[in-house]
């Protein structure tokens, strides 16, 4: 099935679009032109809120350097793909506006000067702020320099073992080639003097990757008070062993970024995963979009790098050592609890408690009896969504499983559980994303394996992503099948569901069975169906349900009837979703926005939107799910699911939201919306011009509340009640 046949509207309109009534927009007031921001400088000003976490001295010292690492690794993503989409229009002659009606030059010359600013800033923020914290904390990142000869003894038998060997210096001369520049590595630029000619050249080393970034100088040393070197600091101090007989004039680091996002033409090719494989070969290749030098390189060193890898004066950043900061993820894994956020481990959902001591809860009978709303990493996954399918690949009386998976851990249990479900002879069905960005070739190790083992694997639909997070579980009951369901806002993923902040639902509800077999028949074979009663789905559906929501917001408004709109994302950029938002504040519609990254709306502009409030909450977890709650004049109507509001999201991706009808439910994310919204809450408060500006403490100085804290001290305190009253 092809990404054309499902968006024949015509043949596939839902029931949820039946009825839809969109505002009179003729009729209404003409909205503001400049009434977006640029998505992708509002992509970095997340990226500097990330920033200002690292900076922030109340936090524990290792997390502010993983919040260093982190904004290091986002800003590399941001290259390789957002920069080199733009780079790739302009090469191509494609170079259509942007979202605010920019030419790709344009924006490209303002992400320049932003992160520009904000890479030296990062750099800074090491340098002057963390690095002196840590060694407050007994730990010194040092300079050859500041070693004695016992030291440095023990580290050129160290380099001259381990290291040595897996190096490779590359010369430059008529002989040999400027050599190949892999993306992110990080590589010293060596300027060598013949002693036999005099004549000047020029090599490369590459940093190995394999290795740690940062080693210990003196493993016998206690780790409360510990030295650290960085690797290039160790090679570029041992470059007379690389190059015996020739005298080391000058070094330098630096480091390249490629353009690494994958394009794959899926009408024209009968294997999918083939044509991934060589594309992931290809991404190697991609053109640079970026040039990390350190502050002190010559010009004639840059003047060389600037011509083979044919880089413009706007694309080079000068940066004070160390760069790539990512390598600050192994300093942040340093066993020094006491440098760490305080251990959370995660509580069982109390309806999924098992109903006596030392026995296994039965996940089918827990939900049979209530739907379970499940929230991430305050409440296990290990005992919920992994319990449920291990549960379900074990029981004799499942029938089926079906699942997709878009991204999973490399040891991961859920994919084990599947193919024990499949070795036990049950009908499985895995829908693998297998252009799950970054992460396609672990996708294409686990389809295969999946596959050897007897599941029905499959891809999706040509020119559609499927994002959606969907398990379905067929039971034999009593004569009759019944359906269990998850649908969540999260990935199958047992190491990112402990920092990632994400919402599910499991249900036994028949009507969200149907809906999701439906679903998956779609996805997997050629059935179309139109009719979903608990689910929005995309590219059909979404958008225009969830406007006839805001339009129905607007509508009481205008009656005078009590209203309102809560929305929580990663991203709100999608234009027509942002203009029914406007129009449901001019009405004088509360709406409340909590997002984590992108934001184009622009919140308290008088005319447009007043009465729109915009929130982003940045913390220990990685705020991750998205609701879309709606007051629906009194009875008030809530979704969960996988979608963010970009384009991507509801014009090529599958995506499912599923509707919570249990009033429990309601209330609790009632309540979560409420403590996130809160001037008591510690957050970011957008302005219509863009800025971003942090409250984290009152107007007497005291420190504003965490939410996720809060959220951690709520469940523990709910499951300690839980367990005393069974």
């Amino acid at each position: 099935m092809t990404a054309e046949t499902i968006l024949d509207e015509d043949r596939t309109a839902s029931d949820f679009d039946d009825d839809f009534e969109p505002l009179d927009i003729d009729g209404a007031p003409e909205l503001l032109a400049e009434r977006y921001l640029d998505r992708e400088l509002s992509w970095l000003a997340f990226n500097q809120r990330v920033l200002e976490l690292a900076e922030d001295p109340r936090l524990p010292v290792l997390e502010r350097a993983n919040f260093l690492a982190i904004f290091a690794s986002n800003l590399d993503e941001f290259f390789m793909v957002r920069v080199a989409g733009l780079k790739r229009r302009i090469n191509t002659g494609l170079a259509v506006p942007t979202n605010v009606g920019r030419t790709p030059h344009e924006v490209l010359s303002d992400i320049s000067r932003m992160a520009h600013e904000l890479q030296l800033r990062h750099a800074l923020a090491y340098q002057e702020l963390v690095k002196p914290a840590l060694a407050d904390s007994g730990i010194h990142v040092v300079t050859w320099a500041e070693l004695d000869d016992d030291d440095r003894a023990h580290l050129h038998e160290f380099f001259s073992s381990q290291i040595f060997p897996v190096l490779m210096p590359l010369a430059v001369d008529p002989a040999h080639p400027f050599p190949y520049i892999s993306g992110l590595s990080l590589n010293l630029s060596v300027r060598v003097r013949n002693s036999r000619t005099g004549r000047q050249e020029f090599a490369r080393v590459k940093v190995p990757q394999m290795l740690p970034r940062f080693g210990r100088v003196d493993p016998s040393e206690p780790i409360e008070n510990a030295r650290y070197i960085a690797l290039e600091e160790l090679i570029s101090n041992h470059l007379g062993d690389l190059f015996p007989g020739m005298e080391i004039l000058d070094h330098h680091v630096f480091r390249v970024t490629r353009n690494e996002d994958v394009e794959i033409e899926e009408d024209e090719t009968e294997n999918l995963i083939k044509a991934l494989e060589k594309e992931l070969l290809r991404r190697r290749f991609g053109p640079p979009i970026r040039l990390e030098i350190s502050d002190d390189m010559d010009e004639v060193t840059l003047g060389l790098l600037v011509r083979e890898l044919d880089v413009t004066e706007q694309e080079v950043y000068r940066l004070p050592s160390p760069l790539d900061l990512g390598g600050l993820f192994d300093l942040a894994r340093i066993d020094r609890p006491d440098l760490h956020y305080p251990t959370h481990v995660p509580a069982t959902n109390a309806q999924l408690l098992p109903s006596e001591p030392n026995r296994d809860a039965d996940i089918f009978a827990a939900i049979a009896r209530k739907d379970v709303l499940l929230h991430h990493p305050y409440e296990s996954f290990a005992t919920s969504v992994q319990a449920f399918l291990e549960q379900a690949a074990a029981d004799p009386d499942v029938l089926a499983i079906k699942q997709t998976l878009y991204r999973t851990s490399g040891d991961s249990p859920i994919v084990t559980a599947l193919i024990d479900a499949a070795e036990a002879g049950k009908q499985v069905l895995a829908l693998v994303e297998i252009k799950a960005r970054f992460d396609e070739a672990a996708n294409i190790t686990w389809a295969r394996k999946l596959e050897k083992a007897g599941v029905h694997v499959v891809y999706g639909l040509v020119g559609l992503k499927t994002h959606c997070k969907l398990a379905l579980v067929i039971r034999q009951e009593k004569g009759r099948l019944a359906h269990y369901s998850h649908i969540g806002t999260g990935n199958y993923n047992p190491k990112t569901s402990r920092i990632y902040e994400d919402l599910g639902l499991l249900t036994a509800d028949d009507q969200v069975g149907k809906d999701l077999t439906r679903l998956f028949n779609e996805l997997s074979g050629y059935a179309i169906e139109k009719k979903f009663k608990r689910l929005l789905v995309a590219p059909l559906h979404l958008r225009k349900g969830l406007l006839k929501l805001i339009a129905q917001e607007t509508r009481n408004a205008e009656a005078g009837r009590p209203s309102g709109i809560r929305i929580k994302v990663n991203s709100m950029v999608d234009e027509a979703i942002i203009d029914g938002l406007y129009r449901a504040s001019n009405a004088g519609v509360p709406v409340e926005i909590w997002v984590r990254g992108i934001c184009s709306l622009r919140p308290g502009i008088p005319g447009l939107s007043e009465n729109i409030r915009v929130r982003s909450i940045l913390g220990r977890y990685l705020e991750h799910s998205r609701i879309f709650t709606f007051h629906n004049d009194g009875d008030p109507v809530v979704y969960i699911g996988s979608a963010d509001m970009m384009h991507r999201n509801l014009d090529r991706r599958v995506e499912a939201l599923v509707r919570l009808v249990d009033p429990d439910h309601i209330a609790e994310i009632g309540a979560l919306f409420d403590g996130a919204m809160s001037e008591h809450t510690s957050s970011w408060h957008l302005g219509g011009d863009g800025a971003w500006t942090r409250h984290s403490t009152d107007d007497s100085g005291r420190t504003l509340d965490d939410l996720q804290v809060a959220r951690i001290q709520r469940t523990t305190h709910r499951g300690i009640r839980t367990a005393k009253r069974r």
